[in-house]
Parts: C-alpha cells; sequence; structure tokens
C-alpha cells in the first residue's frame, strides 16, 4: 500500500517517468544494496529525460515546420545540387543563430530549399532554439487582418519571441506599402536577437526590384545581406526525382 502511495504521489507531482523508473528499481533483486544516492540519481535522470522529450516535443509542434521530419543526417549531397558540406557542417554547431545571423537559400523550383530550411530548423530546435515557419504569403495576409483588427502588435511580439524564423517562398507574392513597412519592422524588430532563414526562387540579385519601392527595398536588403550567407541549390526538382511515376519508370 505504501507502495503505491509513493508513486501516485509522484504521478501527482508530475514525475510520472521517475514513478516508472522507481518500479523497475524496486522490482530488481539488488534494490536493496544500491545506495540511496544512486537510486535518486537514477530517478531525476528518468524524468529529466522524459521533461525533455516532452519539451523538444512542444518546440517541434510550436515551429509548424512544413517538413517537420526533415533533418540534416538526410541531406542529399549529391554533386550536381551544388551543396557545401563543410559550410552545412559548420551550420549545424549553430553559432549563426548565436550570432542572428540569416541564411538564404536560392534556387528554382522544387530543389529542395523549404526541406532543407525545415531540416536546419529542426536541428536548431533540437539544440535547444525555438522556432517558427512561417509562408510569407500567408504571413502577409496575416500582416493585412492584424490591421485591420488592431492586432498588429501582438502579432509583432510572436515573430520577435522565435530565435529562428523561417520565410519560405520570398518572391512569390507582391509587396504593398503595408507588407514593405511589416517586413521592415520585423527585420528591425529581430535585428541582433534574431535569426532567420529565407528560401526564394527568386535571385538575390533580383530581391532590390522585387521589394519595388526604392528606399523600403535599400533599407530592407541592407538588414539582410550584410549578415547572410547564401547558398544556391542546383539540380532537377527533388519532387519529380521522388515522384510515384517516377520510380515507376526507373
Amino acid at each position: 500500500m505504501y507502495k503505491q502511495q509513493v508513486f501516485d504521489k509522484l504521478e501527482g507531482l508530475g514525475l510520472s517517468a521517475a514513478a516508472k523508473r522507481l518500479d523497475s528499481i524496486l522490482s530488481s533483486p539488488d534494490s536493496a544494496s544500491r545506495p540511496v544516492l544512486d537510486i535518486v540519481a537514477d530517478l531525476a535522470d528518468a524524468q529529466g529525460a522524459e521533461n525533455m522529450r516532452k519539451k523538444l516535443e512542444r518546440m517541434l509542434k510550436n515551429a509548424k515546420l512544413k517538413q517537420s521530419s526533415a533533418c540534416m543526417e538526410d541531406i542529399d549531397y549529391s554533386p550536381q545540387r551544388g551543396i557545401d558540406k563543410k559550410l552545412i557542417e559548420s551550420l549545424c554547431e549553430c553559432s549563426w543563430i548565436e550570432k542572428a545571423l540569416i541564411i538564404i537559400l536560392s534556387g528554382s523550383a522544387g530543389v529542395g530549399k523549404s526541406w532543407l530550411a525545415c531540416a536546419l530548423a529542426n536541428k536548431a530546435i533540437r539544440e535547444g532554439f525555438s522556432a517558427l515557419y512561417k509562408r510569407c504569403s500567408f504571413l502577409y495576409e496575416e500582416w493585412e487582418i492584424a490591421a485591420r483588427d488592431g492586432s498588429i502588435s501582438k502579432v509583432r511580439r510572436q515573430l520577435k519571441r522565435p530565435r529562428v524564423i523561417i520565410l519560405d517562398d520570398w518572391g512569390m507574392t507582391p509587396l504593398n506599402a503595408r507588407n514593405r513597412q511589416d517586413l521592415l519592422d520585423m527585420l528591425e524588430d529581430r535585428a541582433g536577437c534574431g535569426a532567420m532563414i529565407i528560401t526564394s526562387q527568386l535571385p538575390v540579385e533580383k530581391w532590390h526590384e522585387y521589394i519595388g519601392e526604392p528606399t523600403a527595398a535599400d533599407a530592407i536588403m541592407d538588414r539582410i545581406v550584410h549578415r547572410a550567407h547564401i547558398i544556391q541549390l542546383h539540380g532537377e526538382s527533388m519532387r519529380k526525382l521522388h515522384s510515384p511515376i517516377a520510380e515507376e519508370n526507373s
């Protein structure tokens, strides 16, 4: 009875992993000979590992990654893709996040920009950094709605909080004056404290033209390119290479 009461108290304190580990220890024939501190350390390790698992699960859920299963270990370094393995390995150390730098992933449709962005974010989360995925067209729409209903300050705070933000499909949706100002505000808010990953089919040299209004374009580009690693992806569309039809005909 006393044993069950201890388990119930541990469960009530949210220490279910420790309770489970204690049950396993007490079922072992050598449990009586183990030092008390050894057992306590064992319980702490079990609960710590479970807490970390739950935290990681929560961070991955909150990141809303487009491809949550993408991971750095699965990167295809085929020569035709033009990916610098040494650069990618250095990015895995996550110092670029500490320095609040920007990674620009450029290339034609289907070459794996969004996948690589999610893999980098996944790695960041596993190293303890929060992340958030945003598709640019949806973000601009979110800003427009927030401006109308008066919640723009709340949205700005939400975008400042994550250590890494992915802006996916940059350059696909035309920018208006409101979008340009909101984008500039976000870049200013995150300067020095927030890293970013931007994916785009549009070459960086055409971004100024895409942004449109020269003064805003100068300000936005100045806050991006001077703190950015630019990674150009090449090769055939990964969607084409891994499509059911391609596999059927191979």
